[in-house]
């Protein structure tokens, strides 16, 4: 799990989608790992927050938008059932398409496209509601479209989506106790997540300040391309770590 947050967090996310799979792999139920997942997620984008924003790479005019939309969508997709497995294979061969994309161009693009408010409001409810439906907080979604887009460099992508992150795993978490307000109940019950957490959030808070100060673009986008592997087998039912 820490190193989960480690890559994730070094990217700008937050590691939902490689909790989920480790949990899963580890046997716990469904009931736990939602909200485990949407908790650390939670916990793990404020580190990234604080590391990227204060490192000056948010855009913060230019992207206001792409948040307007996706919190609510967030919360109801964190409310509504999860989708079936065809939905969910059909986003993982997305992510892994834009994994060889961004794996083919490891560096910034010379000239960036300006993004309409219409786009940016279209793209994050969209990707809202996909966070709130797959139990992520969809940085895995956004950032490759914000690269693919040329909206903006890597470490503003970044940026923009460890915010995206935190606000859409406490809206999917609000969605998820407004269907089920005991959910969190379970929880209480589990001591490993007193080891857990506390890891968590050590190896977050470093990756985010490598990736938000330190490492070279270069790196960061390969790291990237990984998550983006790695979430999209989640999401194709591959377990690398089985």
């Amino acid at each position: 799990m820490a190193c989960v947050a480690f890559l994730y967090a070094s990217v700008g996310h937050a590691g939902a989608s490689g909790y989920i799979a480790v949990l899963a792999l580890a046997g716990w139920s469904p009931a736990l790992i939602k909200p485990a997942a949407l908790v650390l997620n939670a916990l793990v984008a404020s580190l990234g927050c604080w590391n990227f924003l204060r490192a000056g790479h948010f855009p913060a005019r230019r992207f206001v938008a792409v948040y307007a939309l996706a919190v609510p969508l967030a919360f109801v997709g964190g409310w509504l059932q999860i989708p079936g497995p065809w939905f969910e294979r059909l986003v993982g061969l997305v992510l892994w398409g834009s994994a060889w994309r961004l794996g083919q161009t490891p560096h910034d693009p010379p000239n960036l496209r300006p993004a309409s408010v219409p786009a940016l409001l279209s793209v994050g409810g969209g990707l809202g509601l996909l966070a709130g439906l797959t139990g992520t907080g969809g940085g895995v979604f956004l950032t490759p479209w914000l690269l693919t887009a040329r909206w903006c460099t890597t470490r503003q992508a970044a940026a923009v989506s460890v915010l995206f992150i935190l606000l859409n795993s406490l809206a999917g978490l609000a969605g998820l106790l407004w269907a089920r307000p005991r959910a969190l109940d379970p929880l209480s019950g589990e001591p490993l997540l007193l080891w857990i957490a506390p890891a968590v959030l050590v190896a977050g808070a470093l990756g985010s300040r490598l990736g938000s100060r330190h490492w070279p673009v270069a790196w960061i986008r390969r790291a990237l391309a990984l998550v983006l592997l790695l979430a999209g087998g989640k999401l194709l039912g591959l377990h690398p770590l089985r």
